[in-house]
């Protein structure tokens, strides 16, 4: 991707990915550069387009790829030196725990990539972080199985790279509804309880909560108009609707290939204990491709998914709105419209405010309440 969603900064250090797959670091008074680290090869697909994270006195960054076969990973880096603390892989290995996920080698090429920035609890000691897709994205018959660690949001020692509990949103994905989403650590009352949550309005249109200390799935309701799943199930499994796979004819499906939510930030206000993100209601139309052949550096999609805003619908036909979320069970208190397709984040205040912004360049403010 030829993009760049931010930095990191740390005393007078700025931290930054490249489009060519580098971490570096300048210093912040003089732009002088101080060390560069490759952390991929942009000749196998590898970029780097989210920020970096500083945890501790370490520099953490993921990788982007997921559409090129790469086999995705999680850094960190040291933030003197960049000397590299350890690497972690989102996609197991041959005798390692979850590989059998995949079908054959088909977890050499599987994607997996990790191109948005994670969250840190410092009381835990825990990193969160979100994994993309798996690949080729649309043609899942090469790659039978769960397709771990994609879709998935893995909570991590930051101090060597153990995976301490995993959570899977969309199991064997053929949509392409990446779990890059940003997570959300809120210490709050639970059916009772005060318990420590992890929040998550998924690419999927579906809104999660996970206990965030253990893993344990806790709810699930859909935030957004979705036609793939009947409901999740007491494991936090969703219940497929048959026929929903991508095909050669074209199978519509709600949301559409940029999801009900994506990369774009969502916020909690500990005030009114509400969850804000930025929904989407469209669909898209997925077609399925000859088995595709791998390539480095070259596109594996195994098919293609088509965004609404490029279908002939009218753009009355979807919605884009900021909709407020209890946090316990994900009903909508009230919702907001705006021009679709907003890719707005939104953020929330003291001042008892949200913040969010239009397609067109438009900047509101909303009570909260």
């Amino acid at each position: 991707g030829k993009i760049n969603r931010g930095v990191a900064i740390l005393g007078e250090t700025l931290f930054m990915g490249t489009l060519d797959a580098k971490l570096v670091a300048i210093d912040a008074k003089s732009g002088n550069k101080r060390w560069s680290v490759d952390v991929g090869d942009p000749g196998q697909g590898h970029s780097i387009t989210g920020a970096p994270l500083i945890v501790k006195d370490m520099v953490i960054t993921g990788i982007a790829g997921g559409e090129y076969g790469i086999r995705g990973f999680i850094d960190a880096y040291d933030a003197e030196t960049g000397v590299r603390r350890w690497r972690k892989h989102t996609i197991p290995a041959t005798g390692e725990r979850g590989n059998d996920t995949w079908e054959g080698d088909s977890w050499k090429v599987g994607g997996a990539p990790t191109w948005m920035t994670g969250s840190f609890d410092p009381e835990l000691n825990l990193l969160y972080w979100g994994v993309g897709n798996p690949g080729p994205d649309w043609n899942g018959e090469v790659r039978e199985g769960d397709n771990l660690y994609s879709d998935c949001v893995l909570a991590m020692d930051p101090d060597t790279g153990d995976i301490k509990w995993h959570f899977q949103f969309t199991p064997h994905d053929v949509h392409d509804w990446d779990a890059c989403q940003i997570p959300v650590l809120v210490d709050t009352e639970y059916q009772g309880s005060k318990r420590k949550l992890l929040l998550w309005g998924n690419r999927n249109a579906f809104y999660y909560v996970l206990d965030r200390e253990t893993g344990k799935y806790l709810h699930a309701t859909n935030f957004a108009k979705q036609t793939w799943a009947q409901g999740i199930d007491a494991d936090g499994h969703p219940i497929r609707v048959p026929n929903m796979l991508p095909s050669k004819e074209g199978v519509v499906v709600f949301p559409d290939v940029s999801g009900a939510a994506n990369w774009w930030s969502p916020t909690y206000s500990p005030m009114t204990n509400l969850f804000y993100l930025m929904a989407f209601d469209g669909s898209g139309k997925y077609f399925i491709g000859e088995d595709p052949e791998y390539i480095p550096g070259r596109p594996f999609l195994g098919g293609t998914g088509t965004s609404s805003e490029f279908e002939e619908m009218p753009e009355s036909s979807f919605v884009s709105a900021v909709r407020a979320l209890d946090p316990e069970t994900g009903e909508r208190r009230w919702q907001y419209e705006v021009e679709t397709k907003s890719t707005s984040g939104l953020v929330s205040t003291a001042g008892n405010l949200v913040f969010g912004g239009s397609r067109k360049g438009g900047f509101f403010a909303l009570d909260a309440t």
